[in-house]
């Protein structure tokens, strides 16, 4: 079994989270691919570059940072079991044989020391209980000059999909989508919460960076809306509700979409994100 001390996350992405997000790779990948090239981009990678991918999910970001390292390596790093199913599978489909996953908690995982020279998420390092410890935790993974780099979300009303669910109030129990500070998508939301994090792990020469990207939720409003009400908010969002509430959510929803439907009919929503780089010391003042 792999070290695991996040053991809340860990039910949760190895339960119908993981095997939702697995089943709709494709999907989810439509909507968070516009973050890739500015990701990789800042992490520096190189062609040697052995690349550790935190929460890398289904290996999408995992197989990119391979194929820019052809003489390097990437591995990913997730929770999920389901998951990680499906990224050896793509990643063997693609024939990408320098890419490899394990399972596992980044906040306990034993890396070896300096084992990497970059690590790299696309939205893989907003569960932690203890951000601290697993930053630190990651930091010690990089050699000394190594780059950290990573995409979280910015403040929820900077992003239409949480806009679009919150105009659901009137028939679904929509509370806060979180906070900085608190575990959860939004917990690194705040850059000032970003440096402290950051800085208390031991990196140094921290930059927090907006990006935006539109992303493709579905071929049609309608398409678009069972999409967000099948994700894990949108599910325990409709588990609260009666079948009429659920119908009138439903509607409701696919009405607010059809205002984000492209000439051929796409749904694009933006995604507003912090792009955050750091370095792990490379003198005396690197951590062991």
């Amino acid at each position: 079994m792999p070290d695991i001390d996040n053991t809340q996350q860990a039910q949760a992405w190895n339960g119908p989270e993981g095997v939702h997000w697995a089943r709709h790779q494709d999907r989810w990948n439509a909507v968070n691919e516009g973050f890739n090239e500015p990701l990789l981009d800042a992490a520096g990678i190189n062609p040697n570059h052995r690349t550790l991918d935190l929460g890398c999910g289904s290996g999408q970001t995992t197989r990119l940072a391979a194929l820019r390292a052809p003489q390097g390596h990437a591995l990913g790093l997730d929770l999920s079991g389901p998951m990680l199913a499906e990224a050896r599978a793509r990643a063997e489909r693609e024939g990408i044989v320098n890419a490899s996953f394990v399972q596992g908690d980044a906040q306990v995982h034993p890396f070896e020391a300096g084992a990497f020279d970059a690590v790299i998420s696309r939205y893989g390092v907003m569960f932690f209980a203890d951000p601290v410890t697993a930053f630190g935790n990651v930091g010690r993974a990089l050699r000394p000059g190594g780059r950290l780099a990573f995409v979280c979300p910015a403040e929820p009303s900077l992003n239409d999909w949480v806009t679009a669910m919150t105009s659901l109030r009137d028939f679904l129990p929509v509370g806060d989508f979180g906070r900085a500070g608190s575990p959860g998508m939004f917990s690194l939301s705040s850059p000032d919460r970003v440096r402290d994090v950051l800085t208390a792990a031991g990196f140094t020469g921290i930059t927090v960076n907006q990006e935006q990207a539109h992303g493709r939720w579905g071929s049609g409003a309608a398409d678009a809306a069972e999409f967000l009400l099948g994700t894990g908010p949108g599910r325990h969002l409709m588990e609260q509700a009666g079948t009429t509430a659920r119908d009138r959510a439903r509607r409701a929803l696919t009405d607010h979409l059809r205002a984000h439907e492209t000439t051929d009919g796409t749904v694009r929503l933006r995604s507003t994100s912090w792009l955050v780089t750091a370095d792990r010391p490379a003198g005396p003042s690197a951590r062991p």
